[in-house]
Order: C-alpha cells, then sequence, then structure tokens
C-alpha cells in the first residue's frame, strides 16, 4: 500500500507480521457483520428462509423413507398411498423452492446495502484525510481497493455467507437426524468430523494471508492500467507501448502466481476433506446394506439414511470452499478497514476556536519550519516569518523549489508546520477548525482542475448555491463568458474527464471564474495566468487586478511580468526568504530578484 518504503515502515510491517492477528481467522468480517447488523428485520427474514429451506432439504430423507416403506413395501399400502406419499414430498419441494427465492432476495439485498454503506463510509472517510496520506497512499491503489474489495464483500455477504449458514444447518441438523435415524452408524460418521475440521485449521491462516496478498497484485494491476491509460499521450509519444505491456504482463503473471499458490493450498484442502467425508460414508453405507440383506434395517430406513448422509456430506464438503471464500473476503475486509480506520493527520481541535467576524484578511508566518512527511531529511520552509496586511498583495517568487507552493499549502492547512505559528486574523491555524478556515479563502491552482461534470458544477464549486447570473458573472471576470455560451448546450454542457472538452487555457479560465464566484476574503493564485495566450492571460489579469484591491492576495509567480504591480515581493530560496521589496526596489537591488528577472524579460524580448 506504501508508496514508498522506509526501514521504520519495513519494521513496523514485520512487527504487524509477528503481532496475533494472524490467528484472528475471519476476524475482519466483524465489520461486515456490525454493518449488516443495521438492518434487522431483512437480516431475520433472510434467516427465516434459511432455515425454512434447510429444514425443507432435511425433510426429503424422511420423505424418502415414508415413501418406500408406507407407500410400497408398507402394511396394507395401496397404489392412493403412493400418490399420498408423493404429493407430500412435492410440497416440500415448492416450500423449498419458494424459501429458497425469498432467501436469495433478502441476502442478496443484504449484500448490495453492506457494500454500499461501507463504500460511502470508506468514502467519507477518505475525504477527511489530508494530503500528506495520498503521499504514502497511492490513490489509485486506493480506489482498486473501493472497487474490487467491495465486490468480494458484496460475494461474500450476498452468497457466501448464506451458503455458509446453509450448510451448518444441514451439517448440523442432518447429523442429529442421522442420529436419531441409526445411531450406530452415525457415530462412524462421526468419527470423521475430526478429519475434516483439521484441514480447514491447518490450511485456512496460510489460504487468508495468501488471498490478501492476491487482492494486493490484483490492486496493483488496476492502478498500473489506471496510470497507463490515463498517460496514453506521453506512453505513445515516447514509444513506450512495448515496455508498458511487458511491465503490466509481468504484474498480471505476479497476481496469477500468487492466485495459483492460493488455488494448490484450497485443492488440497479439499481434496483432504473430500476423502475423509466420502471415505466415512462409503464404509457406513457398507455397514448398512449388510445389515438391510440381513433384515435388521428397513429398505426405506436405509434409503433416508443415504440421502441424508449425502447431504450431511455435501454441506460439510461445500463449507470447506466456503471457508476459503470467507478467508478471501476477510483479507479484503482487512483493507478496506485500513483506511476504513486511518485517522487524518489534520483534525479540528476538540474545542475549536472561531475566526472573528467580519473577516479581515490578515495572515501571519512567525518563525514557521516545515518539513514534507515524504521528505523529512529537506526543509522546504526554514525560519520563515511573513506579516501580510488586510488587503495587500504579496507576491512570492523564487526559482523551482524555493517552497512558494509550500506556503500555500500550510495556509490551507493541509500541513501543520514542525516548528512555528500561522495565524490567520490573529488566530492559529491549530486552532481553528480546518473547513473554517478554507472558507476564508480562494484557490487557482497552477494547472485548472476539473471535474467529470457540466460547465456549471464545475462553475459553481467555489459556491453551490451560486445562482446563474453569479456563474456568468465571475465568468465575464475570468474571460471565460465567450467559450461558454459557444459550448453546445451552455452550462449545461459535460466538459468531459478532468474537463477534456476544453483547452488548457480554457480550463484555467474555468477554475478562475471558480474562484472568483467564491468571493472569499482571501485569494490564492498560483500563477493563475501560466497557461492563457497573451490577449486572455492582459484581459484576466485586469480582472484580477479590480479584485484584489478589495482581498488579501497571495501570487505565486514564475512569470515576473505578473508581480509588477504587487505591494509587495518576497522573493525565496531555499526555502528561507532573500529579499523583500517591490518591483523597483529589487531590480535595483541586483540581487536574486534581479537575476531571475533579467533572465525573463530577455527570453520574452527574444520570443
Amino acid at each position: 500500500m506504501n508508496a514508498q518504503s522506509s526501514p521504520e515502515s519495513e519494521i513496523e510491517e514485520q512487527d504487524a507480521a509477528n503481532s496475533p492477528r494472524k490467528p484472528r481467522s475471519l476476524a475482519p468480517l466483524r465489520m461486515v457483520y456490525r454493518e449488516a447488523a443495521k438492518y434487522p428485520q431483512q437480516v431475520a427474514l433472510a434467516l427465516i428462509a434459511l432455515v425454512v429451506t434447510a429444514a425443507g432439504t432435511l425433510a426429503i430423507p424422511a420423505a424418502s423413507q415414508l415413501i418406500v416403506d408406507r407407500g410400497f413395501g408398507g402394511a396394507g399400502g395401496e397404489a392412493g398411498d403412493i400418490g399420498r406419499w408423493f404429493r407430500y414430498l412435492l410440497v416440500i419441494v415448492v416450500v423449498i423452492a419458494l424459501g429458497t427465492a425469498a432467501r436469495f432476495y433478502f441476502v442478496s439485498w443484504i449484500g448490495e446495502r453492506v457494500v454500499a454503506d461501507i463504500r460511502r463510509k470508506v468514502h467519507r472517510n477518505l475525504l477527511r484525510m489530508s494530503p500528506s496520506f495520498y503521499e504514502e497512499n497511492s490513490p489509485k491503489e486506493i480506489s482498486s481497493r473501493m472497487t474490487s474489495d467491495t465486490t468480494i464483500i458484496e460475494t461474500v455477504v450476498g452468497t457466501t455467507v448464506s451458503v455458509a449458514l446453509r450448510n451448518i444447518f444441514l451439517g448440523i441438523g442432518g447429523t442429529i437426524y442421522l442420529f436419531w435415524l441409526l445411531p450406530s452408524l452415525t457415530i462412524w460418521l462421526a468419527i470423521g468430523i475430526p478429519a475434516v475440521i483439521l484441514p480447514i485449521v491447518i490450511f485456512g491462516r496460510r489460504i487468508r494471508s495468501i488471498s490478501r496478498d492476491n487482492q494486493d497484485r490484483v490492486a496493483d494491476v488496476g492502478a498500473m492500467v489506471t496510470e497507463v491509460l490515463g498517460a496514453m499521450k506521453i506512453v505513445q509519444s515516447f514509444g513506450q507501448q512495448d515496455r508498458e505491456a511487458g511491465r503490466f504482463g509481468d504484474a498480471v503473471e505476479r497476481t496469477f502466481e500468487t492466485a495459483r499458490r492460493r488455488i494448490i493450498l484450497r485443492s488440497v484442502m479439499t481434496s483432504i476433506i473430500i476423502l475423509a467425508i466420502f471415505g466415512s460414508i462409503v464404509l457406513i453405507l457398507w455397514r448398512g446394506a449388510e445389515g438391510v440383506a440381513a433384515g435388521e434395517i428397513t429398505g426405506g430406513t436405509i434409503l433416508s439414511f443415504i440421502i441424508g448422509a449425502m447431504i450431511v456430506a455435501g454441506a460439510f464438503g461445500a463449507l470447506t470452499e466456503v471457508y476459503g471464500e470467507l478467508l478471501r473476503g476477510a483479507g479484503a475486509a482487512s483493507r478496506l478497514a485500513e483506511l476504513l480506520e486511518a485517522k487524518p493527520s489534520i483534525a479540528p481541535p476538540a474545542r475549536p476556536q472561531s475566526l472573528p467576524q467580519p473577516p479581515r484578511g490578515s495572515l501571519s508566518f512567525r518563525n514557521v519550519t516545515f518539513r514534507y512527511p515524504a521528505r523529512p531529511e529537506t526543509p522546504a520552509l526554514k525560519d520563515f516569518t511573513l506579516e501580510i496586511e488586510p488587503g495587500e498583495t504579496v507576491a512570492i517568487v523564487g526559482p523551482s523549489g524555493a517552497g512558494k507552493s509550500t506556503i500555500f499549502q500550510l495556509v490551507e492547512r493541509f500541513y501543520d508546520p514542525q516548528l512555528g505559528t500561522i495565524r490567520l486574523d490573529g488566530v492559529a491555524l491549530t486552532k481553528a477548525d480546518p473547513a473554517d478556515i478554507r472558507e476564508r479563502l480562494a484557490l487557482v491552482p497552477q494547472d485548472g482542475v476539473l471535474f467529470s461534470a457540466d460547465a456549471r458544477d464545475n462553475l459553481r464549486y467555489g459556491r453551490w448555491d451560486a445562482s446563474d447570473e453569479d456563474i456568468w458573472e465571475a465568468a465575464r471576470a475570468a474571460n471565460a463568458e465567450g467559450f461558454l455560451r459557444d459550448l453546445p448546450k451552455g452550462l449545461d454542457t459535460y466538459l468531459g474527464e478532468g474537463g477534456t472538452q476544453l483547452s488548457g487555457g480554457q480550463q484555467q479560465r474555468v477554475a478562475i471564474a471558480r474562484a472568483l464566484l467564491r468571493d472569499a476574503p482571501i485569494l490564492l493564485l498560483d500563477e493563475a495566468t501560466s497557461a492563457l495566450d497573451a490577449e486572455s492571460e492582459q484581459l484576466v489579469q485586469q480582472a484580477l487586478e479590480t479584485l484584489m484591491q478589495q482581498r488579501t492576495t497571495l501570487v505565486i509567480a514564475h512569470r515576473l511580468a505578473t508581480v509588477r504591480a504587487a505591494d509587495r515581493i518576497v522573493v525565496l530560496e531555499d526555502g528561507a526568504i532573500v529579499e523583500q521589496g517591490n518591483h523597483a526596489e529589487l531590480s535595483a537591488k541586483g540581487g536574486l530578484y534581479a537575476r531571475l528577472a533579467k533572465l525573463q524579460f530577455a527570453a520574452d524580448e527574444a520570443a
């Protein structure tokens, strides 16, 4: 699951492997049972149908005994008696059919309902996770878990558990019936039961471990497919189709090899159990046949015993395969439980402090030092101190990797610094609810991130209750009105997966309109005009400048031409502030900003 590994994580994995988790067997399925218990009416109806069908099945041997002993060879038996007992048998068959239909409906309903609830709970918990969680856990693998693992659980709940309970009822009930019918022969059958249980215990734990590995390999395959298909243009541009096909083939073979080991274990376990069960039955029937020949047992009794013994043997034999499926479901449940039980590293305090009203828009960084969890050896910011006044426009410039985007991540409280404090309107971010903090921020990322939805939903993502009039006003300010009105269905036009129906510049203008529509007191612009052509950039820059006059604005800029009008320019290098001032002041100093500006403006003039 971890995208990156460390010695500490390896130790933790070894500790987990040596912990008491192995003998828990089907324990991870408790999560599934708890979800199913929320629907007691459906569970009760499913159990009733289960008991009825099991009882009907166990009634077949008794009915067969009556047909033979009373219908064919009973005292005073007549032809009409045969019809009478067969009618009873037909009634039993009808009851079994109706009960099976009811059982199938209710257990299938419970299976689908439980899976839907688990998916919703896992997804809701994933939405609480901070970005650091997704640095350590691949979103593609998580997506695979949400699909393949929940499908296995749906099968377990909707089919396997029902079959397991049915076979338990048949096995126990049938054994009791056989003891009542012919106790001397049934004792020999009971001797074979330990021969059934022992392989289950021995092989069960190993099968569960391999089943979990198998699901991990399946998740790897799913993640690889998503990654490669999502980057198909790059794959084909660099001619890497054969390499990707080989890499995928290797992953598929690893999946197959893990599945093969699981199949071998289950095959060996099943063969041992079937040999024990049916071997015992053959020996018992041999003894019973001798009793019939000696006149000690009636023909109907031995027929009933044979049918009952086959039902019991089939039930216990089926339980071995069912147990393997339950173990597979337990592996899937344990993987989902990890996602469900994960705790966010960024969470509201027990008693969050309210932000002042009305919002002012001030930001304060005091002696902030921050390291990303995935890169703890390198500080992204070092002893960073910056005071931003309400309504001020501050541009942040510097070479790549200087820490510019990190400032935005900390302002939005996607991370907490290891040292120092960050305050919004005088309130430390760690003392406030992250949702309240983000309510006062509007972000335009460097790449306009859009969703697989229509234009209206993408635009109002910043303020869901916005009217169409508000949406068009924001679109007009971001120079997006023209192409939005030209769409086939206007705001109702589906923009494709990730907004692929729009060009890069159009996607960025939709993202800008989305931020404008939010109408937050603080704007975070991460090179918001980088994807626009010169004409669109000028128009959007004019709209942004008008908007910035009433709001605190942080601008990350790689193109220095966009920050000349900023009230203050902060120059970062290696996570620390090296210069501050306006464009004229910094240009005159001849420092890092002057060098960056000279290189960039010369390149622009050459272009």
